[in-house]
This record gives structure tokens, sequence and C-alpha cells, in this order.
């Protein structure tokens, strides 16, 4: 068994590296950093594919920095701590989501909020202190300092678990500092993929009324009888949008490509609130006399702080939540990236990294 002890070498590692635009992943060896006294180094299990990694690996952004191993939902068990440790063992089931470092002084961090630090240091593809870049968790391994760790209970399948350290806190973070998290609001969710399906599933249990929103007919069935979703409005239908106006204290909308937002406002109950947690490339179209008549809000949210995360990991487990997701090996990822581009996973992929990531 690993001791608990700062490791003299870096850390050998192997995980699957875009080296170009064209989006292409392959193996690749690298080196993570000397195991420091506040580290833990852990053996990835799992790891959930994002659409931002896809956005990533193709410089769709323009802030990439080639090679880049993507990957921020990543659990896995704790295989080293450092002597100054306190919060993990060796052993433990843990989880490491989009920030691994922030400067742990301006107002945001003083209130738990590193993800919206200007200093924030992000899983994969940020410069470290050191001056190296950061890689993510498509790798065997992962060396994180403890504050950014997140512990799973024991009661959580990790594989389920690994897409709400993205997903998951995305929507429950702003449920929670929007106030719609209070049982029998009307929540409306935009958008039934990665997020949008792990939003019904919080909202559900916060003991909400829900209705998806969609643009897609055969999701209906889907949304009702398996996520449990209370309605289900067609967006291209004007007629039961129409009938919807008003009805809704507030909604969170997933989507990220562009689309009308003015339907949506309509659905809203006066003082009522439509979160963005979706990024579309281009601008949206927002006009200020649907806000006026009934003092409406448009707001987002950035996944959430350290603290947070660990709530919503939390509830989480209590309430036996995890994502829908496929597990696939490895060397399926490019066709993976193929498929997520076209909107064809019911909900996450999941990289099987133990069993499927050899190196050769």
């Amino acid at each position: 068994m690993a001791m608990s002890a700062e490791n003299e070498h870096p850390v050998k590692a192997f995980g699957w590296a875009a080296r170009d635009c064209s989006g292409h992943l392959s193996p690749f060896k690298f080196s993570r950093r000397v195991t420091g006294e506040k580290d833990v180094t852990f053996k990835v299990l799992y790891c959930g594919i994002c659409h931002s990694d896809l956005h990533n690996i193709k410089n769709e952004w323009g802030t990439t920095s080639y090679p880049v191993v993507p990957g921020h939902e990543i659990v896995g068990v704790v295989t080293e701590v450092g002597t100054k440790v306190t919060k993990f063992k060796v052993g433990d089931k843990v989880g490491v989501g989009c920030l691994v470092e922030s400067c742990r002084s301006c107002a945001n961090c003083k209130e738990d909020l590193e993800n919206y630090c200007p200093k924030m240091i992000l899983s994969y593809g940020s410069k470290f202190y050191d001056g190296t870049i950061t890689y993510g968790g498509y790798s065997d391994n992962m060396v994180s300092d403890e504050h950014f760790v997140i512990k799973i209970p024991d009661n959580l399948p990790l594989d389920g678990t690994a897409p709400l350290l993205c997903a998951g806190i995305t929507v429950y973070s702003p449920l929670k500092y929007y106030g719609l998290d209070k049982a029998g609001m009307h929540l409306g969710v935009v958008g039934l993929g990665g997020l949008g399906h792990m939003a019904v599933k919080f909202a559900k249990a916060m003991g909400l009324k829900v209705t998806v929103i969609s643009t897609s007919p055969n999701k209906k069935k889907e949304a009702m009888d398996r996520l449990g979703a209370d309605g289900f409005l067609i967006s291209r239908n004007t007629e039961e949008m129409q009938l919807a106006m008003g009805t809704m204290d507030g909604i969170i909308d997933t989507v990220s490509a562009v689309h009308a937002l003015l339907p949506l406002i309509g659905l809203l109950k006066s003082h009522g609130k439509l979160v963005l947690v979706g990024a579309p490339e281009k601008p949206l179209e927002l006009l200020a006399a649907p806000l006026l008549m009934g003092r409406k809000i448009v707001g987002g949210s950035l996944i959430g702080g350290i603290k947070e995360t660990q709530e919503m990991i939390d509830f989480a487990a209590k309430h036996d939540i995890v994502a829908d997701i496929e597990l696939i090996p490895m060397d399926y990822v490019n066709t993976a990236m193929e498929r997520l581009s076209k909107a064809d996973v019911k909900y996450r992929f999941v990289i099987d990294i133990t069993n499927s990531l050899k190196s050769s």
C-alpha cells in the first residue's frame, strides 16, 4: 500500500491526447507533478465526456494548448496522500471536477466560490503555477490539492457519479442560488441532454413540479415515463407554449445552440427566473420589454464551488441520483466524440479508464 508521504519523483502517467485541431485523440505518455504535502494522488477509474471536451480538442473556443488531455469528470481511488493531508486517506473513493486550483484569497474564494475566481486553474488545458499545462482525466492517474478533491459516498457507483462533477453541479448550483429548490415550485428544463436530465432528477428530488421543454417530440416518453417529469412542451409548438404561458417559477436552460429566449420568458410567472447554463457560441437576442412586464430575470451560472460540489454529491447520495450513462472503452473515444457532435448519446459517455486504458 502506498505510504502517506511526499513522492520524490514525478508521477508517470498515461492517457489519450489531442495534438492538433483535428480533434483526434491518441495514446500519450506524460508526467504528473511530484505529490506535495497537501496533495492527493488517485488512480482514475472512470472519466465522463463533457461537450466542452469536444470544443477544446478542436480548439473551437480558440484557447486550446496542444497536446491536450481532456476530462474534468474524474473519479477513482486514492493511492497516496501527502503528509499534511487531513481529509483523505489511501483507499477513499474520490473525484475531481473542473477545477484544480484557485487563488484562495479573493472575495469569491473566501465565499467558497472558487469557480468564479479570476485566477482559477482548470483541470486540463490551464497553466499551473509551476508553468506546466494541466492534464485531465482521460488518463490513468490524477494529482490534486486536497482542497479540490471531492469525497464520493460509498453508496454511489463511480461510473454514474463521474458526470455529477460537471453536469450535476452545473444544474444543482443555480437551483440553489436562484431559490428554485422549494417544494411545490414549477420548474422548466430546456433541453434533455447531459445537463437537462440531471436537472430533472435534482428538481424532482427537491419536490418540484418539472416540465421539460424540447424541440424533439420523441423525448416525451423518456422525460415523463422514465425520468419522472410532470409535463412536456414542444418548443416549436406555439399552441402548447401559449397554453403554458405564465405558469413557471423558473427555467433552467441547458441549450448550447442559438435559440429564442422570448418564448421561454413568456412561460415565466411574474418574478420568474430564466437561468442559462449552456454557452451558445453566438449572441442570443434579448428584448427588455418582456422582462419589464413581470419583473423577470435572465441569469447565468457556471459549475459550482468546491463546498457546494460536495454538498451536491452528498445530496445525490441521499436521493440515489446518478447520471444515465453509456460506458465506453478508451479506444472508442474518437467515435464517441463524433456521436457527441450529433447529440447521439443518452445522456453521458463515461470512459472505463481502469479496464480499457492500456499503455503500449
